[in-house]
C-alpha cells in the first residue's frame, strides 16, 4: 500500500560494459543504415511496372514494416548507448510497447498472406489474376493491420494494468512484454497465461497456416514437369519460408515464458534478431534470390 508508482523506466540497453559502448553504437549505425538503404531500395524496386505483381506489393509492405520497427527501437537504443540519462519517460515506454507489438502482429499476419498469395501462384496459376486482384491485396492488408492494432492495444493495455512499484530498471534495450513483467509487484501469472495465448494466436496460428500453404505448394512442386521451372518456383518460395522461420524460432522463444528463468542476456539477443538482424535480411533475402528483382534492381542501379 506504501509503494510508490513509478512515472518513467530506465533502459539497460545491450551492454552495461562500458568498453563496448562504442563498438555497440557504430555497429547498430551500420546495421540501421544497412537495414534503411536496402528495404527503402526495395520499395523503389517493387514499383516498376515489370514487378507489379501482388508478391512485390506484399513485400513492398514488409519492407515498410521492416523500416518502421527498426526506427522504433533502433535510434532510441543507440542514444542510450552513448547517454548517461537512459530513462525513458512511462507514456513514452507504453508508445514504444504499441508500436513494437503493432507493427509484429501486422508482419506476422501479413507473412501469412504472403503465403496465401504465393499457394493461390503456385497452384491456381489460370486463376490467380481473379483471385488475387488489386481490391483483395488491399483488403488483406488492411485486415493485418487492423489485426495487428487489435492484439497491440489489448496487450498494451494489459500490460500497463500492472502495478510497477520498483525497481524501475529494465533489463532490456527497449520496452518489451516479458522484462516489464518482470518488474511488476502484482501477481502476473493470469497474464502469463494470457501472453502465452497470445503467442499461440500472433505467432503460431499463422505459422501453421503457412506450413499448411507449403505443404500445398511443395506437392504442386514436384508435379511440374520442367526442373528449371521447379527450381525458380522452389527458390521464390524458400525465400519467405526462410524469414518466416527465423520470425518464429526467435519470437516463441522470448514469448511462451515471458517470465521464465532464462538468461535475460539471451532473450535480448533474440529480440535483436526480430528487430534489427531480420529488417536488414529481408531486402538480401528477397533480392538475391529473386532474378525479376534483380534485374530491375541492376537497371535502377
Amino acid at each position: 500500500g506504501n509503494h510508490t508508482l513509478l512515472t518513467d523506466f530506465v533502459l539497460s540497453g545491450l551492454s552495461s560494459r562500458p568498453e563496448l559502448q562504442h563498438l555497440l553504437f557504430f555497429t547498430m549505425c551500420l546495421v540501421y543504415s544497412m537495414t534503411l538503404f536496402g528495404n527503402l531500395l526495395i520499395c523503389m524496386v517493387t514499383v516498376h511496372p515489370t514487378l507489379h505483381m501482388p508478391m512485390y506489393f506484399f513485400l513492398r509492405v514488409l519492407s515498410l514494416l521492416d523500416i518502421s520497427t527498426a526506427s522504433v527501437v533502433v535510434p532510441r537504443m543507440l542514444v542510450n548507448l552513448l547517454a548517461e540519462d537512459r530513462s525513458i519517460s512511462y507514456t513514452g515506454c507504453v508508445t514504444q510497447l504499441y508500436c513494437v507489438v503493432f507493427l509484429a502482429a501486422t508482419e506476422w499476419y501479413l507473412l501469412a498472406a504472403m503465403a496465401y498469395d504465393r499457394y493461390v501462384a503456385v497452384c491456381s496459376p489460370l486463376r490467380y489474376a481473379a483471385i488475387m486482384n488489386t481490391r483483395v491485396c488491399l483488403s488483406l492488408v488492411l485486415l493485418c493491420c487492423c489485426s495487428g492494432n487489435v492484439v497491440s492495444v489489448v496487450q498494451t493495455a494489459w500490460v500497463f494494468t500492472l502495478s510497477f512499484c520498483g525497481p524501475r530498471r529494465i533489463n532490456y534495450f527497449f520496452c518489451d512484454i516479458p522484462p516489464l513483467i518482470m518488474l511488476s509487484c502484482a501477481d502476473t501469472s493470469l497474464y502469463e497465461k494470457q501472453i502465452i495465448s497470445a503467442t499461440v494466436l500472433v505467432i503460431l496460428t499463422p505459422f501453421c497456416l503457412i506450413l499448411l500453404s507449403y505443404a500445398c505448394i511443395i506437392s504442386s512442386i514436384l508435379k511440374i514437369s520442367s526442373a528449371e521451372s521447379r527450381h525458380k518456383t522452389f527458390s521464390t518460395c524458400s525465400s519467405h519460408l526462410t524469414v518466416v522461420t527465423l520470425y518464429c524460432a526467435s519470437g516463441t522463444l522470448i514469448y511462451l515464458q515471458p517470465k521464465s528463468s532464462n538468461s535475460q542476456d539471451t532473450k535480448k539477443i533474440l529480440a535483436l534478431i526480430y528487430t534489427t538482424v531480420i529488417p536488414t535480411l529481408n531486402p538480401l533475402i528477397y533480392s538475391l534470390r529473386n532474378k525479376e528483382v534483380k534485374e530491375v534492381l541492376i537497371r535502377v542501379m
